[in-house]
């Protein structure tokens, strides 16, 4: 299958069905009942886009969601909404919309899982792709019976899943690894760049006109024109490190001016940070749920991603891409994905995260060599067509190894 020379980007060639391929969304390390993250569907979006325009006719099939629906106007793709109540409902469903599909391309383990019973014996004939773009992370404080129970059916999910898939397409080497290690019979690398909505350039590429009104729209927006911000994304639920990062903000909480450590992200546990802010005097503010949360890094003087990441990170991408030096913990997709251009710390060493900062903040020479260093290492990620590409070269040949065992 070669890409289309005359038609429309999402019209079918002349004198030629084109290939049909049925996306599947699940909802990010959840029971699958909740939208997929936004990177995820906004990787997904983009190769829904860049496929249709290759001559591929794509359906995207996801929970409904208003935002997901408007995000797939436009792209040559069809979007479904998920019917059904319950699980074998929903499988029903899918194995209808998938009755003429020539491949099946899932993305997360739950949609992965949905698809595999769904195609059942078609399997033989019908190909599976599975996109791992991070993998469930335990939940802190579940060290009880019902934890562990929780943890077994996750690790047997992982398995199922790996084992059903045709390839498994991992987003970082380390799932990749863990595909093989669950027993995947094919499993590459397959970064997906993810698009940062209204962004027109390649990473790296912005003018420095351009890269400058960013950075003073975002801190005018946070209140910090005349003091450093530190910025960490996240949710708020105790996975994502938020007590280390405020144990080391009293470590810069003296300085003349004291640094502002922002907080994107909501959860269970905002009440509870900011408690602490207040009774300990921080200079941390909690943003909240914040779309735009990404484009702040633009005018973030470091980004903080205090812990390991179990998947491509947009926090650690986009903070590179904008040149903002970063302050990750080791461990997790970090030191792939940002080589020596950040600075990388002890995932829950409070001590060790304070003084990366401190040290960063009275150097300026070596934040500028982190952040040349940040955009160098963006302009050699895969482009949105790349992935596509890069997609669909994997799609021809599963295809073709299973029309060659009918």
């Amino acid at each position: 299958m070669s890409p289309p020379r005359a038609p429309a980007p999402h019209r079918p060639q002349v004198g030629a069905r084109p290939p049909h391929a049925v996306h599947v969304l699940g909802g990010g390390d959840g029971d699958g009942s909740e939208a997929p993250s936004a990177g995820t569907a906004a990787h997904v979006r983009s190769l829904a886009t860049g496929l249709a325009a290759r001559g591929v006719r794509v359906t995207v099939c996801a929970r409904y969601d208003a935002g997901l629906l408007h995000a797939f106007t436009g792209t040559g793709a069809d979007f479904l909404p998920v019917q059904g109540r319950n699980r074998a409902e929903k499988v029903a469903w899918l194995r209808a919309v998938c009755a003429d599909a020539d491949l099946v391309h899932a993305h997360g383990l739950h949609a992965g899982l949905l698809a595999a019973l769904a195609l059942g014996r078609r399997r033989r004939t019908v190909p599976l792709v599975v996109t791992w773009h991070t993998l469930p992370r335990p939940r802190p404080g579940e060290a009880t019976r019902a934890g562990a129970a929780r943890e077994l059916v996750g690790r047997l999910l992982i398995r199922r899943v790996a084992r059903a898939a045709t390839v498994v397409l991992g987003t970082t080497t380390a799932l990749v690894d863990a595909a093989r290690r669950s027993g995947a019979r094919d499993a590459r690398l397959a970064p997906a760049p993810i698009p940062v909505e209204g962004a027109t350039h390649h990473p790296g590429e912005e003018s420095e006109d351009e890269e400058e009104a960013l950075r003073h729209k975002a801190r005018a927006g946070l209140g910090a024109l005349d003091r450093p911000l530190l910025l960490a994304v996240g949710r708020l639920d105790g996975s994502g490190g938020h007590e280390t990062v405020l144990t080391a903000s009293r470590a810069w909480r003296r300085l003349d001016p004291p640094p502002l450590l922002a907080l994107a992200g909501e959860g269970p546990q905002r009440a509870a940070l900011q408690r602490r802010i207040d009774q300990e005097g921080l200079p941390v503010r909690l943003l909240g749920r914040r779309d735009d949360a990404l484009r702040l890094l633009a005018g973030a003087d470091l980004a903080l991603l205090p812990t390991e990441c179990r998947g491509r990170s947009l926090v650690a991408q986009e903070a590179l891409r904008h040149g903002v030096p970063l302050v990750a913990a080791d461990g997790g997709c970090v030191p792939e994905l940002a080589g020596d251009a950040a600075v990388l710390v002890p995932g829950g060493d409070a001590d060790s995260l304070a003084s990366a900062v401190l040290t960063l903040l009275a150097d300026p020479d070596r934040r500028a060599a982190l952040a040349e260093a940040g955009r160098a290492r963006a302009r050699t990620w895969p482009t949105e067509d790349d992935a596509s590409a890069q997609v669909l070269s994997v799609y021809d040949e599963v295809r073709s190894a299973a029309g060659a065992a009918r």
